[in-house]
């Protein structure tokens, strides 16, 4: 008999494609979000409205605050999950700087309350979404899960070190086995719109100036949402996992940005205006995972290059007008 699955954050980029995945696998899953105005909520309702029409009796939703301990324990104790993925969060580096108590919020209380529910309803396995910016400032590339990570540079990034440090205690004083996966800068059809792919995008089409931190002196691990969502799956669902894990998900590749812009302009037909700013506060000049012990542990092994994915990312973009539109609108001058 399959097993049910709970997963927070089913609007979001990665949720949603999640869901999506484990209904082809024939999975019961059990969503929950609550479609905060981070961005548009045409977008996460769009993504919804796509899992509905093909998820059947597969997939039920609920709309959410993983604050409301209160009806997080009601729908435990109804379904009684054997597996739990909390990828509900308060994203965002430079968001948690203009707004803490947000993050706080969901990244912390939010949380603690998914691991009570994990705990209090016996369930087998917690994965959990972590985050490449709990590296903060390193030096040694590429990033390992052995390396210190003590030192985060915003508090985002302090907060997901925070959740692995919370799902520490609960592995050990509660005999809950907790998965936490770094992501690395995933991309790909229905992405976040606060991201640079969407943004680079929507700003070359629109013949505004791409805001280019660090006058372009940037790169990153860009991770396409197909190989991520493999890497999930198999995190939930792997046998031989230690009781409390802690995996880098990337592409194992750093990407130059104005790299990325290019193949966006090739995918398009289009070229970039580029607007050149000094560094933001919280931002690092580089990220690089090392996947060798997700390789090893999860046989995760991305496949996607962004000469592949970029493209895709684009031709969904442009099937997507009205979303687009939404955004734009949304973002106005800002960035």
């Amino acid at each position: 008999m399959n097993k049910t699955v709970f997963i927070t954050g089913t609007a979001g980029f990665i949720g949603y494609s999640l869901v999506g995945k484990l209904i082809e696998l024939g999975y019961k899953v059990i969503g929950y979000d609550n479609l905060s105005d981070f961005y548009p909520k045409s977008v996460k309702e769009g993504r919804l409205k796509s899992l509905k029409s093909k998820s059947g009796d597969y997939y039920h939703h609920y709309n959410g605050n993983l604050c409301d301990y209160s009806k997080l324990n009601e729908i435990f104790s109804e379904y009684k999950p054997d597996i739990v993925c909390n990828l509900a969060a308060q994203p965002g580096v430079r968001y948690s700087l203009k707004n803490p108590f947000a993050c706080q919020e969901s990244n912390l209380e939010g949380f603690l309350n998914i691991l009570e529910c994990c705990r209090h309803h016996e369930v087998g396995r917690l994965v959990y979404a972590s985050s490449s910016s709990v590296y903060g400032g390193n030096k040694t590339l590429p990033f390992s899960e052995s390396d210190s990570v003590d030192f985060p540079i915003s508090l985002y990034a302090a907060s997901k070190k925070a959740n692995e440090l919370m799902a520490h205690c609960y592995s050990h004083l509660y005999n809950l086995q907790t998965v936490g996966l770094r992501f690395f800068t995933v991309y790909g059809p229905w992405g976040r719109p606060d991201m640079a792919m969407w943004i680079f995008t929507e700003k070359i089409l629109n013949d505004k100036p791409i805001p280019l931190f660090n006058s372009g002196d940037m790169k990153r691990d860009f991770t396409f949402v197909d190989d991520i969502i493999n890497g999930v799956t198999n995190a939930l669902f792997y046998e031989g996992l230690d009781q409390y894990e802690v995996f880098n998900l990337g592409s194992h590749k750093c990407e130059i940005l104005l790299d990325i812009i290019g193949l966006i302009e090739t995918s398009i037909n289009k070229k970039a205006k580029i607007n050149n700013l000094p560094m933001q506060p919280g931002d690092v000049p580089e990220t690089y995972a090392d996947i060798s012990y997700a390789q090893k542990k999860l046989n995760f092994s991305p496949k996607t290059s962004i000469a592949e994915g970029i493209p895709k990312f684009c031709n969904w973009y442009l099937e997507h007008k009205t979303l687009a539109r939404d955004v734009f609108a949304w973002r106005g001058d800002g960035y």
